[in-house]
């Protein structure tokens, strides 16, 4: 693949085969310790042009960023739409679903970055990703066991911006590692009030309980702009993780996609996706 700096015009233009957006509800907690209420929450769920519930697809749960929700990347912004459909329709990537959920619990965008980034994991395993692959046809088939969520996860892949970005890493990289082979962090890791130290630490430790349990790392494809409020770090992190931890390698399960001048917004964030969706479920 060779990356490029702008949208390619041609994917901004309405696509004759176009997938569908629909609303997906389902129940959790907030899982707070010893004060865990339930919650009934919703995601967006992208399905491809011509989606058959015979076939199976791999899926892709995709995070917004900070103070917004699960309406981000579909329906403020619904070009992303039209770039998915034409992704699909001219080949470029493989037909997927694709799932925006939120971490916020109850609409509220003031809670604790940094708890919440990470406490999503517990909702993710045992209440989102069990409902919607009860529903939609992924190749879990069906079967929402753990054992099974886990046998599937090569088919199965997390990415996200800012804070989403920051869920990436914790939620589903740390916490949820066994579930998911490919990751797409964009623009953000520990943030202004994390520890980059203990981020490199993480990485390695998770990437060598994998090596031990047999369950690899397809691709980590970090994103940032270079003239992005997180690049820097984001960027020290991974430099300060590469050469301290042999399961990431570079051009193999690793890459950090930069674009010269790229700032934190969402002109970015499409381009990070559009990348990404070519090495996920591929390389």
């Amino acid at each position: 693949m060779e990356y490029v700096f702008e949208m390619p015009e041609k994917m901004l233009r309405e696509c004759a085969k176009q997938g569908n957006v629909e609303r997906f509800a389902y129940d959790t907690f907030t899982y707070d310790e010893g004060d865990s209420k339930p919650l009934h929450k919703g995601a967006w769920v992208y399905l491809p042009a011509g989606y058959d519930s015979s076939r199976k697809y791999n899926i892709l749960y995709l995070l917004h960023g900070g103070g917004v929700n699960e309406d981000w990347w579909f329906k403020m912004f619904p070009d992303t739409v039209t770039i998915l459909d034409n992704m699909i329709t001219d080949g470029i990537c493989d037909p997927c679903i694709i799932v925006t959920p939120t971490y916020y619990r109850d609409g509220n965008t003031e809670e604790n970055a940094e708890y919440v980034t990470e406490h999503f994991h517990m909702e993710l395993r045992r209440d989102l990703i069990p409902a919607v692959e009860k529903h939609y046809s992924t190749y879990a088939s069906g079967d929402v066991s753990e054992a099974n969520l886990i046998a599937t996860r090569d088919h199965r892949a997390f990415a996200g911006l800012s804070l989403g970005s920051m869920t990436t890493y914790r939620a589903a990289f740390y916490n949820n590692y066994d579930l998911f082979a490919w990751y797409g962090p964009f623009s953000g890791c520990c943030g202004p009030k994390g520890d980059p130290d203990a981020e490199v630490t993480r990485i390695c430790k998770t990437l060598d309980f994998g090596e031990k349990k047999g369950l690899p790392l397809r691709y980590m494809f970090c994103c940032n702009g270079d003239k992005d409020i997180a690049y820097a770090d984001q960027k020290g992190v991974m430099e300060k993780t590469l050469p301290v931890c042999p399961q990431l390698k570079k051009g193999v399960n690793y890459d950090f996609y930069v674009i010269p001048g790229g700032v934190h917004d969402m002109k970015a964030w499409q381009l990070h996706l559009y990348h990404a969706l070519q090495i996920f479920f591929r390389a």
